[in-house]
């Protein structure tokens, strides 16, 4: 039977050991202590992971984002830019019409914005004299078209318009004035010789609605005291007022005499240069002008 250790020496050797034994277990929990991290940490630590997880994902999604709107605007540019280029010519059209008639109001040319374009007013004359007004109304789109008009029906407007409205406004709206006083100026020039100067007249003025066709017998006298001429008037170009054929015969079957041919040659040439009334204006004061 093993003694028991009573003796000092078995207590020292006991106890030694015991010892021993506690300071190994302190130290043991001392490294688990050490290897574990604290409670705050690990915390901390879990928060940055998922942050940087979400920074990528942000970054992810924004790249992503990119590259759609990058693909639909290269699908609509085209698209676009065409609709920016029409809009910007219709806005320059608006603002040419605008300068032109800030600019020509003094040649009868003027006119206001509506909510589809623009209504242009031709205001005629001749000779000093205001005559007829006229209107047309533009509609500022692509293309421009006209939307409403009083020219009459025997100016080239649609003509005009084909070559003109789209590409020089400006030179459409010109040519029609061009056409309109010329038309106005032949008329009035035919209304005056029937309502002023009536007694030189041996017959009624016969004239076309266009004005360019004009034929009457008259004399160089009031109330017919000379003989009478037979005067035909022909305006080929429809921009002038005056007329570009001119004859001029004796009714009658006696030959003329030499003065005679004369005063009708020199009619002939004051038609071609002068107005019907300044032509009448001068048989009245009886000038009898020979060229």
């Amino acid at each position: 039977m093993e003694a028991a250790h009573t003796g000092p020496e078995g207590e020292a050797a006991g106890g030694v050991l015991a010892h021993l034994e506690r300071l190994e277990i302190q130290m043991h929990r001392s490294q688990e202590h050490r290897e574990e991290p604290p409670q705050a940490e690990v915390e901390d630590d879990t928060l940055e992971a998922k942050v940087q997880k979400l920074r990528v994902l942000r970054d992810q999604l924004r790249a992503e984002v990119k590259r759609r709107q990058a693909n639909v605007e290269a699908s609509l540019e085209p698209d676009q830019a065409l609709e920016a280029s029409k809009q910007e010519d219709l806005e320059a059209k608006r603002e040419n019409l605008k300068a032109l008639l800030q600019a020509y109001w003094f040649t009868g040319l003027s006119g206001k914005l509506t909510s589809r374009g623009v209504c242009i007013c031709i205001n005629t004359a001749f000779e000093g004299h205001l005559l007829e007004s006229y209107f047309v109304d533009l509609v500022i789109q692509k293309p421009v078209q006209i939307h409403h008009h009083s020219v009459p029906a025997f100016i080239p407007l649609q003509e005009l318009a084909a070559k003109y409205l789209q590409t020089d406004i400006q030179h459409f709206l010109f040519s029609l004035c061009e056409y309109l006083n010329a038309y106005a100026g032949r008329k009035y020039q035919a209304d005056r010789l029937q309502s002023d100067f009536a007694s030189f007249l041996a017959g009624p003025l016969q004239r076309n609605p266009q004005c360019n066709l004009l034929s009457f017998t008259y004399t160089a006298e009031p109330a017919g005291r000379s003989f009478p001429f037979c005067a035909r008037l022909l305006y080929k170009d429809l921009t002038v007022s005056l007329p570009t054929d001119v004859a001029v015969t004796y009714q009658g079957t006696d030959a003329l005499s030499t003065s005679r041919e004369e005063q009708r040659v020199s009619h002939e040439r004051l038609f071609r240069t002068e107005s019907l009334q300044k032509v009448f204006a001068s048989f009245a004061r009886g000038e009898q002008l020979v060229f």
